[in-house]
């Protein structure tokens, strides 16, 4: 498959493709995608996507094996998820496209941004949160997918609730979504020399262990644009001490 055998035109948003509309009172230009981390379902970004609301409309995807997409395969390869995406809503109505990804929705959303901008959906601006750049991942150790080593992981991780992980329905959900994305990751790999045309913007936790800054100064190699690092304090998961700051600088392009 290549970009220009895109040929779906959706004239309305597939209903997992969550909005929180613009509350500030007059409409703005473009729109805010939010892409979820590994395992995620879009309610979990609520809060960010409300945030990111004071700017202008702002969607939440939501990727397959959860939630109401729960039954939906596995996507093969992180291209193939981002295509769904993209085929799943008239993205030229609501363009200019300012990305937000955090950790693997890093990822999804810079090939996402490929896919837009090879269909002529101007994307304004791709803000990284936490996510390695394309070209660095080959490199890093393939992620766990045998249920033990996913809840070890996801344990390590810290984002996630132990009393909710000692729940074996609960365990079972989070580990068939992170099994999904972990796959579709251990399978991604990107040159060096691939790049969008939109300038990028890489928000990096001072004290995250899963990926470190080299990872994600090579972003600046993935944009023909500019590409600014800014440094938050934190983990892996510091955008949830940092939404209302993160948000209002993402909005400050809106």
């Amino acid at each position: 498959m290549t970009f220009n055998n895109l040929a779906t035109v959706r004239t309305t948003f597939a209903p997992w493709i969550k909005l929180v509309a613009g509350r500030d009172g007059k409409r703005r230009t473009g729109a805010t995608v939010v892409f979820p981390h590994a395992g995620a379902a879009a309610a979990g970004y609520r809060r960010l996507a409300t945030a990111l609301a004071a700017g202008g409309d702002t969607y939440i995807v939501q990727y397959p094996q959860r939630a109401e997409r729960l039954r939906e395969p596995a996507p093969e390869t992180v291209y193939h998820l981002a295509v769904g995406l993209f085929e799943a809503g008239p993205w030229n109505g609501v363009a200019p496209l300012r990305l937000f990804g955090h950790s693997m929705g890093a990822i999804v959303a810079f090939e996402f941004a490929r896919i837009a901008e090879s269909r002529n959906v101007a994307v304004e601006r791709l803000w990284v949160s936490a996510g390695p750049a394309p070209s660095a991942v080959s490199g890093m150790p393939q992620l766990p997918t045998t249920d033990d080593a996913l809840l070890a992981d996801i344990a390590d991780l810290g984002a996630t609730d132990p009393d909710l992980l000692a729940d074996d329905e609960f365990a079972e959900l989070i580990t068939t979504a992170v099994r999904a994305d972990y796959h579709a990751i251990n399978r991604y790999a990107c040159g060096p020399g691939v790049r969008i045309r939109a300038d990028i913007c890489v928000l990096g936790a001072r004290d995250d262990d899963r990926v470190d800054a080299e990872a994600l100064r090579l972003w600046e190699t993935h944009t023909a644009g500019a590409c600014e690092l800014f440094w938050y304090d934190g983990g892996h998961f510091y955008l949830n001490e940092h939404i209302d700051a993160v948000a209002a600088q993402v909005n400050a392009d809106a």
